[in-house]
């Protein structure tokens, strides 16, 4: 399906088949336009020799090394991927790994097709290549070791080693294979929505079947990144709880204590509850790998029972701190920057409350004396 969209988006097709050709197994690809679901989308069927060869990841590199030195790496990425994988599922070594039907003729079109076809495009060295929550379906699926549920092992393990994110579907399906897992975990620089761009082109891949929940097909999307922002761009998750039985005096701790689990921010805000209780709204932004520790914060600090979890987007200004003397007394100051402007600066209050206790003078003055002070600051 990946291949079929790149091939969609613009790839050459005549490229690809001239890049396997090299291989010298006898691949071949038929490509047709389809509908899935109502939507017209490009099909690729893979052609290949019959054969019941087991191989492992030595022999696929050494398969592959008539290709491109591009090509060829980012071939070599995805099954060095999906090699690991197996090899943590059967709890072997990635030496030991025989690969069934990763390891099939088919598959290895796939993984190579897909190179020559990103090459092709120009994406191989693109500096940004986001892929979006990969839904996984739901179910069974068969394989060479049996029934497995959906996602099936390998692929479980491919997405969790590339921390993919995941997104729900309601298809009792598989909808990720172990290859294309693979596939996307060497793809993608970083998961989430596309970047601020201008699309150029769109192509849209389809899968063998059409069921009736909904369109089984792939879609990529190529373009030019938007002129560069002078802020960064990051995602966090956002944790809410609405608390009407705590003790107002403990909220400062709890604050506390989740920035230093590393919460990028925490606040309360008045809620009027049932029966016109006062209440407090907790909201708290991390980041991914802090979530875990600022939701048991959270447990175990206040008295709710559940929380409300969801990703946000958030700009930042560039930032720095300096250090400015008033009246001899060291203050720190914050600075965002848009460009290279200086457009915001916030003293540190405890170093402007020393310096006002150490000084004399009031602390209003020493705020406005370090404000001024760190714009003549270089960056």
């Amino acid at each position: 399906m990946l291949l079929a969209a790149l091939l969609d988006a613009g790839a050459s097709l005549d490229s690809v088949r001239a890049g396997l050709a090299r291989l010298d197994l006898g691949l071949s690809l038929d490509v047709a336009e389809v509908r899935r679901h109502g939507f017209r989308a490009t099909h690729v069927t893979v052609r290949a020799p019959h054969s019941h060869e087991h191989r492992g990841l030595r022999d696929i590199l050494t398969l592959i090394s008539p290709l491109p030195d591009l090509v060829r790496g980012h071939a070599s990425t995805t099954f060095q991927w999906l090699a690991e994988a197996e090899a943590r599922v059967h709890g072997t070594t990635v030496d030991e790994v025989h690969f069934h039907e990763v390891g099939a003729l088919d598959a290895i079109a796939d993984v190579v097709g897909c190179a020559l076809a990103l090459d092709d495009l120009g994406l191989l060295d693109a500096p940004v290549r986001m892929v979006s929550p990969v839904a996984v379906g739901s179910g069974t699926v068969r394989a060479a070791h049996g029934r497995l549920p959906v996602p099936a092992p390998a692929v479980a393990e491919l997405l969790a080693h590339a921390k993919a994110p995941l997104a729900a579907h309601s298809a009792t399906m598989e909808l990720c294979t172990p290859t294309g897992a693979a596939l996307l975990a060497a793809l993608a620089t970083g998961w989430g929505p596309p970047p601020a761009m201008t699309p150029r082109a769109v192509g849209v891949g389809a899968g063998t079947a059409d069921p009736p929940g909904h369109a089984n097909v792939v879609r990529v999307l190529v373009g030019t990144a938007a002129a560069t922002a002078d802020w960064s761009t990051s995602e966090l998750y956002q944790i809410e709880a609405t608390v009407d039985d705590l003790d107002p005096r403990l909220w400062p701790d709890i604050l506390d204590e989740l920035r230093a689990v590393g919460a990028a921010d925490a606040w309360c805000v008045p809620a009027l509850m049932r029966k016109g209780r006062p209440g407090q709204v907790l909201t708290v932004l991390v980041d991914a790998d802090r979530l875990d520790l600022a939701c048991g914060v959270v447990f175990t600090q206040t008295t709710t029972l559940g929380l409300r979890v969801q990703t946000v987007s958030r700009r930042a200004l560039r930032r720095d701190t300096v250090e400015v003397t008033v009246a001899g007394a060291a203050v720190r100051v914050k600075r965002g920057h848009l460009g290279d402007r200086v457009v915001t600066a916030q003293p540190e209050y405890d170093d402007a409350l020393a310096a006002a206790l150490s000084t004399g003078l009031p602390i209003a003055e020493v705020l406005d004396q370090a404000r001024a002070l760190s714009s003549r600051t270089g960056s």
